[in-house]
Order: structure tokens, then sequence, then C-alpha cells
């Protein structure tokens, strides 16, 4: 089983990566830094907080796992 801590460490990780490619769609199809700033901000605690959930739901479903 994962800990609490692995899947924060993970979303945290993977939601610095989904901002700064947030950002950077946001800067071209607005031509805002500002806009495409908010635009990755939002998506990010979105993101973040149903990974978080998503994890902690599949870390309790045994299928698939091999034991041993």
């Amino acid at each position: 089983m994962e800990t609490r801590l692995r899947s924060i460490v993970k979303a945290v990780i993977w939601n610095l990566i989904g901002l700064s490619v947030m950002a950077v769609v946001g800067l071209v199809v607005t031509g805002s830094l500002t806009a495409g700033g908010v635009m990755a901000v939002i998506n990010s605690v979105i993101g973040f907080t149903t990974y978080v959930i998503y994890e902690r739901v599949w870390s309790r479903i045994h299928w698939g796992r091999s034991h041993g």
C-alpha cells in the first residue's frame, strides 16, 4: 500500500509539470502571461485535488496487483 506522503509527493511533482504546460498553453492561446498563469493555477488546484483522491481510491483496490 502506498503512503499518503508518497501520494502527495507524486501529485506535487505531476502538478508542477502540468502547471508549466498549462501556463505555456494559456500564454499561447491568450497572449497574456497573467491570463495563462491564472488558468494554470486554477487547473493545478483542481488537478492536484482530484489526483490525490484518485490515487487514494486506487490504493484500496486490489485488482491487478501481484503479491509475492
